[in-house]
């Protein structure tokens, strides 16, 4: 019974893709490729119960996965994958060096970097004469609460990727989008910072969800 139902959900998948699936159907499928006896319609709704929903079972991280729910390894791993994985596909859709010339162009790549994160994460996206990315460099993730480090590792980041100027973005995951006062405060000093290399900072974009905020666009910057 359990071999037909499978199958089952495999060829819907495969002919209409996952927009009918319920969030415990989506991941009762992903489940069949590291359990492969087991009913995996009742630990999908029991995951979802413990997490709240189909993201957040994929935002729980590996330790949670395997310690509060109890899965393998092997399925813990394979979760916690998957917002990587997303957010690198996003990412790799802009490809080599994409432009970044408009504010709505930075904040929809900086977007990309922040998918399926459930942390605060700080990028400087360093950008050559012709406003190309030549790297995203992830500097720092925690809260910005020792705004002294970001000057020296934003500068470091400049000059290892042959920046001529730089975007800096960074993520709320709580969902508000209006910067704090420790936000402009490690904004000043990097810009004060990277000017003593000759490089500019052209903007600074908070992203939240699918929305961002740019310093530029305010000129906070």
């Amino acid at each position: 019974m359990h071999e037909g139902h499978r199958e089952r959900l495999k060829s819907r998948f495969r002919e209409a893709g996952l927009d009918s699936f319920n969030q415990h159907q989506v991941l009762e499928l992903l489940l069949f490729y590291t359990i492969p006896r087991r009913n995996t319609n009742d630990i999908a709704h029991s995951l979802i119960n413990r997490f709240g929903s189909l993201s957040g079972v994929l935002d729980a991280g590996y330790e949670h996965l395997t310690k509060e729910a109890g899965l393998s390894s092997s399925t813990a791993t394979l979760l916690s994958l998957l917002p990587d994985l997303c957010r690198r596909y996003l990412n790799d859709k802009w490809g080599d060096k994409p432009q970044l010339n408009s504010t709505g162009k930075a904040g929809e790549y900086a977007k990309t970097l922040f998918h399926g994160r459930p942390y605060e994460a700080f990028y400087v996206i360093c950008l050559d004469a012709q406003n190309q990315v030549n790297y995203a460099a992830l500097v720092h993730e925690g809260t910005i609460d020792s705004a002294q480090i970001y000057p020296r590792l934003i500068v470091e980041a400049a000059l290892r990727h042959k920046a001529a100027s730089v975007i800096l973005a960074h993520n709320h995951p709580g969902g508000s989008l209006q910067p704090s006062s420790a936000d402009l405060d490690a904004t000043k000093k990097i810009k004060s910072a990277c000017e003593t290399i000759q490089v500019s900072v052209v903007d600074h974009i908070i992203v939240a969800g699918e929305k961002y905020f740019s310093f530029a666009d305010r000129s906070l910057i």
